[in-house]
Formats: C-alpha cells, sequence, structure tokens
C-alpha cells in the first residue's frame, strides 16, 4: 500500500469508547510502518545509486581532464614541432640555396677558364698556320728557285756526260 503526507493527514479514526479502536491504529501503524520501510529500503538503495553514480561521474572527469591534459599536450608538443620543422626546413633551404650558389659560381668560373683556353688554343692555331705557311713558301721557293750551286753542279755533270760520249 503506498501512503502519502495527504493520506496520513486525512486519515481519521473511528471513536470508541476507550478512545481511538486500537485494531485500527495498530492495522494503520503496520501499513504505515511497511510503507515507511519501504522508502526508507528505497532511499538507501537510491543513496547507493547515487553514490555509484557518482563514483563514476568522478570517474569520467578525471577521464575527462585527464583526456583534456593529454590533448593540450599533444597539442602543444605538435606546436612546438611544426615550429621546430619549420625551423630546420629553413635551414636545409638556406643550405641547398648556399650550395647552390657555389655549385653555379664554380661553374661560372669553369666556363671562363674555358674560354680563355679556347682563346689561347685559336692563338696557337693562328700561330701554327702562319709558321706552316711560312715553312711551305719557303719549300716552294727553294723547288721554284733556281739554286746557282744546284745550277753548276748540273753544268759540271753534263759536261763529264759529253766527255764520256767523246771518248
Amino acid at each position: 500500500m503506498n501512503l502519502s503526507k495527504i493520506d496520513l493527514l486525512n486519515k481519521r479514526f473511528s471513536r470508541s469508547p476507550l478512545g481511538y479502536a486500537p485494531r485500527e491504529v495498530d492495522q494503520f501503524l503496520v501499513e504505515v510502518a511497511e510503507a515507511l520501510g519501504e522508502a526508507a529500503d528505497r532511499h538507501r538503495e537510491l543513496g547507493r545509486k547515487a553514490k555509484r553514480l557518482e563514483a563514476r561521474l568522478q570517474e569520467y572527469r578525471q577521464r575527462d581532464e585527464t583526456l583534456r591534459d593529454t590533448l593540450m599536450s599533444t597539442q602543444k608538443m605538435v606546436d612546438e614541432l611544426k615550429v621546430a620543422a619549420g625551423r630546420e626546413a629553413e635551414i636545409v633551404l638556406q643550405e641547398a640555396n648556399s650550395k647552390a650558389r657555389s655549385i653555379v659560381q664554380r661553374g661560372h668560373e669553369r666556363l671562363a677558364q674555358l674560354h680563355d683556353e679556347i682563346e689561347a688554343l685559336k692563338r696557337q692555331r693562328n700561330q701554327f698556320r702562319i709558321q706552316v705557311k711560312g715553312l711551305v713558301q719557303a719549300h716552294l721557293e727553294l723547288l721554284e728557285g733556281r739554286d746557282p750551286e744546284q745550277d753548276r753542279l748540273e753544268d759540271l755533270e753534263s759536261r763529264v756526260s759529253f766527255l764520256k760520249k767523246a771518248e
């Protein structure tokens, strides 16, 4: 039986010459005691359930706080890694640019050196041409020109051969 506050306030016992009817009062007290016992049991059970739920809630709050702390730490580490990676990338880029400038500079120097060597070879070729041309002209002059010594030798040879024929 469920008793409410209104039921208790409105409950009226019949009167007997000695007062209230003891049986009705005892019956009502039993009902009230049962109702109060059930209510106390429900109250205790709800209290235990509330404690369990509070404990779980506290555990979830701790987990939430731990997750939040972990997330904040992770975010901080990610930000630090991004900054470090950016710095490292900048350093690598600067080194690469420096090496590229050095390679280009060496290439320009080598190109200038090759141009100088080519010019020197051209000068040598021209000098060689001039020397060969002079040598060829000197030989041509020798071949075309009459050497007086050679003419005298040829004259002597022709006399010797005439004398041999005359003998």
